[in-house]
């Protein structure tokens, strides 16, 4: 067996049913999961249509390039979304098989396993708390994972300046989560000018996680993009990919239907990894996904879904709680130390009390640099309809208060 498997954590998720193996919710009260980052909005009639209307696809073997009229799509939009000039489908856009395979599989291309001279393995750097695929991904890559921990002073952003020089020439791989998972921050042009600047003395590349970036509050503010920072600071993009997906903007994670764009060289090895790995995404989805990256009127809607949550929950959960609204995404990141409890008793407490899941902030962190970044915390998923997450709500209120006494 590769003796790196040995090297991998628990998912949150395998935690959380751990912490809760031994809680019997109260009987007669429906549960309510805010705890997985699941969409739960009906997926759009065209999308289904479109599904229906392209099964015959299923006789053929999809391209791992992927379909030339879906990679325009792709490419339309990107350009549109991010205010750049038109990519090339051809080299600068490749569909994939969700984001989150494109995420471990890009760490399998990207890192060079072999140890320099002093025997120290590459490092893939991440945010914490993070999207643990990203450790994964480094670990099965022969990488060392090393983590940036998010600064609740400044709005979450992690502290790239308190990472050591000898660590950043060491670094193969920078993960960025902008729209962040969990706390839901969005890094500014400041903050991607820093990063290009790192990038480019060191020679690592970015990966810019931004499958949130359709999930916001300020439809005149969308969260600025790594291909749209890069391009308002005159460069290229060089050492540089967006993945994004259709999961949360089009309600399909089903679907598992995503793309990386960007710099052309790292893309063109990227497909040569990827007519190995097997992973192309399947002809029906990828008509279905023309579909949907072309139309925009169910996204809007989708966000508009969104707002309402969030302009209802959030005041509510602030009553007894520290949190506030997110830049974008659909989570509510929500400091629980003021309840005298911490993060996973909250959780287990609330689970077994009022049959609601939340997911505890340490289970999607490491300890790193003397502290745990989501201890205290924990991830509130607003996916369901509104009124479910105002029941779910109204029933933390209740246990914040009953806390109290």
């Amino acid at each position: 067996m590769n003796p790196l498997l040995e090297s991998l954590q628990p998912y949150p998720f395998e935690k959380l049913r751990l912490l809760f193996k031994d809680v019997t919710p109260p009987a007669g009260i429906k549960p309510i999961s805010f705890g997985i980052g699941e969409p739960k909005h009906p997926t759009p009639a065209l999308i289904r249509d479109a599904v229906i209307a392209s099964l015959g696809g299923l006789a053929s073997y999809p391209a791992t390039l992927g379909a030339q009229p879906l990679r325009e799509a792709i490419a339309n939009w990107v350009a549109q979304r991010y205010h750049l000039p038109p990519l090339d489908p051809a080299t600068q856009v490749l569909p994939v098989a969700g984001s989150r395979e494109a995420l471990f599989a890009l760490a399998q291309t990207v890192i060079d396993p072999r140890r320099n001279a002093a025997g120290e393995p590459a490092i893939v750097l991440c945010p914490n708390p993070f999207y643990q695929i990203y450790e994964g991904a480094a670990l099965l890559a022969g990488a060392q994972p090393y983590f940036a921990n998010s600064d609740p002073a400044r709005n979450f952003a992690c502290d790239y300046a308190a990472v050591p020089a000898d660590v950043w020439a060491r670094t193969q791989l920078l993960y960025v989560c902008s729209p962040g998972n969990p706390t839901g921050a969005v890094l500014t042009l400041d903050d991607w000018r820093e990063l290009f600047t790192l990038s480019d003395r060191y020679g690592f590349v970015i990966a810019s996680d931004e499958c949130y970036s359709e999930i916001y509050f300020d439809e005149a503010k969308p969260p600025l993009g790594c291909l749209e920072a890069a391009h308002r600071l005159g460069r290229g993009f060089e050492r540089l990919v967006l993945l994004s997906s259709l999961s949360k903007r089009s309600n399909v994670p089903g679907m598992r239907s995503g793309f990386v764009a960007g710099d052309a060289a790292l893309l063109r090895q990227f497909l040569l990894y990827r007519t190995y790995h097997g992973t192309a995404l399947s002809t029906v989805y990828q008509t279905a996904s023309i579909a949907a990256w072309n139309d925009e009127t169910h996204v809007h809607e989708n966000r508009a879904k969104y707002a309402q949550k969030f302009a209802t929950v959030t005041p509510m959960l602030a009553s007894v709680l520290d949190v506030r609204l997110p830049d974008a995404a659909f989570y509510l990141w929500t400091n629980v130390a003021r309840t005298g409890l911490s993060d996973t008793e909250f959780a287990r407490r609330l689970y077994a009390d009022y049959n609601v899941t939340v997911l505890p902030g340490s289970y999607l962190a490491r300890t790193a640099h003397g502290i745990n970044p989501g201890r205290d915390f924990v991830r509130i998923a607003l996916v369901a309809d509104v009124d479910e997450c105002t029941e779910g709500a109204q029933r933390i209120v209740d246990f914040c208060h009953e806390l109290r006494g």
